[in-house]
């Protein structure tokens, strides 16, 4: 039997997981809103369909009833869910769905653990969005019946997005807020757990979290610190962040504070993390020529 994996959306997370799949021997096709986009997936051998999510399309709607597995990362809006809003009737005969969320519906948590059985409480817009569209797909699963996991995911690097990249750019800033700390995940684990969820599903018409992080979350200066110190460029100097020059966007990020375990993505799956700290990300993007100046 073919296996076919869509993926509605194709950022920089789901082309991770396409290039899994694809190893694994999974067909993909994946949806965009640019040709640019469109064309680099052809080279890639995913097959490009375009889907704005501002109506239904015939291409989209015979793309999910001839999938056997979903993975989806459109953005939420304040309306809900794109993907449902438009194809909720199309997902009868889908088997699997990864639906790619975020730590930021935990909220603020004082720097204290957090794992799946702690209530959302989410801050910003965004996170509140995302816990409506969670529970969209909740009930999506189980009224079509597939077996659905929600993949919380944190802050995201890997190759062309990290520490060494912004160092290059001069965008690099060591923001200091005493006790804050970041939780982050490269985007190689992403696909790796989420090939794990996939080769392990659950039930038929149940929904199951999981965090999908790395062991260690830290204050967000130390990640930048150490991959200047491994690229044998200056530290960029402390800058108080209460006195800082921040976007609203930008400061929103410091207004929440949490560790996120990822036990349970390791329990459950026996997923084992490519990447399992963020040091461990950044020693191998420096040795693959991501320092490079």
């Amino acid at each position: 039997m073919s296996r076919s994996l869509l993926c509605l959306g194709y950022g920089y997370s789901a082309r991770a997981i396409a290039a899994e799949a694809m190893r694994k021997g999974w067909q993909v096709t994946g949806t965009s809103r640019s040709a640019d986009k469109a064309a680099a997936m052809a080279d890639a051998d995913v097959a490009a369909l375009d889907f704005s999510g501002e109506a239904p399309s015939p291409d989209v709607s015979a793309a999910i009833k001839s999938a056997n597995a979903v993975v989806v990362s459109i953005a939420p809006d304040a309306a809900g869910d794109p993907v449902l809003r438009h194809h909720a009737a199309d997902f009868a005969a889908v088997r699997w769905v990864a639906y790619l969320s975020t730590v930021g519906v935990y909220g603020d948590h004082g720097g204290a653990w957090v794992d799946e059985a702690t209530p959302p409480r989410p801050v910003s817009t965004r996170s509140v969005w995302r816990v409506a569209a969670e529970d969209e797909w909740r009930r999506a699963a189980a009224a079509s019946g597939f077996a659905c996991d929600i993949l919380r995911l944190s802050g995201i690097y890997g190759p062309g997005r990290n520490a060494f990249a912004k160092l290059r750019d001069g965008t690099a800033r060591a923001l200091v807020k005493p006790g804050q700390v970041f939780n982050r995940i490269h985007v190689a684990d992403i696909a790796g757990a989420t090939l794990a969820a996939l080769g392990n599903p659950g039930p038929a018409g149940e929904t199951r979290l999981f965090n999908v992080t790395d062991d260690e979350p830290s204050p967000p200066q130390e990640a930048l610190w150490y991959a200047a110190d491994i690229a044998g460029l200056p530290r960029p100097p402390a800058i108080d962040f209460e006195t800082a020059e921040l976007t609203p966007m930008a400061r929103s990020f410091y207004g929440e504070c949490k560790r996120v375990s990822n036990g349970k993505v390791k329990r459950e799956l026996g997923y084992r993390f490519r990447y399992p700290t963020w040091r461990d990300g950044l020693d191998a993007l420096r040795a693959s020529g991501e320092a490079d100046t």
